[in-house]
């Protein structure tokens, strides 16, 4: 009898099992955002679920909203593998939890996850990222990273991908009709340097965030040993030379940067081997305009927010004055660009005009010269003009002819070299056609 009790517990006890899921395994439950958990507007994260301290996904998972906001594709919905969550809106904004069941056991089911937030951006105006006293930091010293707006954010958010696994809340305070928030980084070790940039939110809304603002580089200087930097020719040179800084290095660079001071922004070449055992970058400035003080920087490629430590400071100077002949090679003079511009507008205008008065003339030239062949072509001792009337109805037409005088008194043809040089005095005779109807009337020229 208490034989069969026991088989009956036992059976009874393995349907509940199977009847009943398990929750809550022993395995420490995560939930993974990739490629991040900040979001663009209309961009997508894809949600996996681990245990054994994510080393493995579960097969089978649920998701669930911390804030209990209804999000229909969560539903009582099992996801396998991961969940591709796009396009976010501002709604899908807020904490998730998940629950996996393992493969081993499908019945039984994980406790929750820890929560993971998912911001979304892109949904007010980006505030600004500034470093005080600048991006440029030695190796021990502190920096100063400000994150402002114009709107007024009770809270701000400063990312980092390679330093940050998580943004890092920063509580905004008004200032100047927006608001701020500060955060003092000592550089003591070179893992604080990369790429910031930071968000604003408020307080109704903490996982909607504004636009990013501008990416911030936080460079660490004094790593490495200082490179050396030189001037070719010299570092005093005439204006509008040819400059060529050298920066070199026995160490094996990859990259070096050319800082001028009182410039934020730096110039970056490769490296490249040299015959002498060194590493250098040479780095054009062009026709020399104006002097200055430069230095220069080491870096490798797999680490490039560290940097050596600066070079000895070079002066570069130049003699005499090069607004005169040279423009500056990054900021061209206005005063020497327009009168260049005008100057070639002038003398293409020039060039149409005489142009044009060349080819009138040629064609006036041409249309004289044909009109005197063909005057040339004509008999020069008869000229009849006519006129007759368009009716046909006047009866007096008359018609003039004018003939040689001499030909007709002398009854032939003199040479001009035996005519008399002084005209004879010219008579005019007029006769009448009797047979020319209508009747008409000749007079004679001499």
């Amino acid at each position: 009898m208490s034989l069969m009790v026991v088989s009956v517990a036992c059976v009874g006890f393995f349907l509940i099992q199977r009847a009943c899921p398990h929750t809550g395994g022993q395995d420490k439950t995560f939930l993974f955002a990739r490629p991040s958990a900040v979001v663009p507007q209309g961009g997508h994260v894809t949600l996996r679920c681990y245990y054994r301290d994510g080393l493995n996904n579960f097969t089978n998972f649920t998701l669930y909203k911390d804030d209990r906001s209804h999000v229909p594709i969560f539903h009582s919905r099992i996801f396998q593998e991961s969940f591709l969550m796009g396009p976010v809106t501002p709604a899908h904004a807020g904490t998730y939890r998940c629950r996996g069941s393992y493969p081993h056991s499908p019945t039984e089911w994980s406790a929750l996850s820890d929560p993971l937030a998912i911001r979304v951006t892109g949904v007010h105006r980006k505030p600004s990222l500034l470093a005080l006293p600048g991006p440029l930091v030695k190796s021990g010293e502190t920096v100063t990273l400000q994150c402002s707006s114009d709107m007024v954010f009770e809270h701000f958010f400063l990312h980092s991908e390679v330093n940050f696994e998580k943004p890092l809340h920063l509580v905004g305070e008004l200032h100047g009709g927006g608001s701020q928030a500060n955060y003092s980084i000592n550089s003591t070790t070179s893992d604080l340097a990369g790429t910031y940039r930071c968000y604003g939110s408020v307080t109704h809304s903490p996982y909607v965030l504004s636009a990013p603002s501008d990416p911030l580089d936080i460079v660490i200087t004094g790593i490495y040993e200082k490179p050396s930097l030189s001037a070719q020719p010299g570092p005093t040179v005439q204006a509008g030379e040819n400059v060529i800084l050298s920066c070199s290095s026995r160490c094996s660079f990859d990259m070096y940067h050319l800082s001028r001071e009182g410039e934020a922004r730096e110039l970056s070449l490769s490296a490249v081997p040299s015959v002498n055992g060194t590493f250098q970058a040479d780095f054009p400035l062009g026709p020399a305009t104006h002097g200055g003080t430069y230095r220069c920087f080491g870096s490798f490629r797999t680490a490039p927010y560290k940097w050596s430590d600066p070079s000895d400071p070079l002066p570069v100077s130049v003699t005499g004055n090069p607004s005169r002949t040279w423009p500056s090679p990054t900021e061209p003079s206005s005063k020497t660009s327009i009168p260049r511009h005008l100057y070639v507008l002038i003398g293409t205008s020039v060039v149409m005009i005489l142009f044009t008065i060349f080819f009138f003339l040629l064609h006036r030239w041409c249309s004289n010269k044909k009109n005197a062949a063909v005057k040339d072509q004509e008999p020069a001792g008869d000229r009849t003009v006519n006129r007759e009337d368009s009716d046909g109805q006047d009866p007096q037409e008359v018609t003039y002819a004018q003939l040689d005088h001499r030909v007709l008194t002398q009854g032939k043809i003199t040479r001009p070299s035996q005519r008399p040089k002084t005209p004879p005095t010219d008579t005019s005779v007029y006769t009448e056609l009797p047979n020319a109807e209508p009747r008409s009337k000749v007079v004679f020229y001499p």
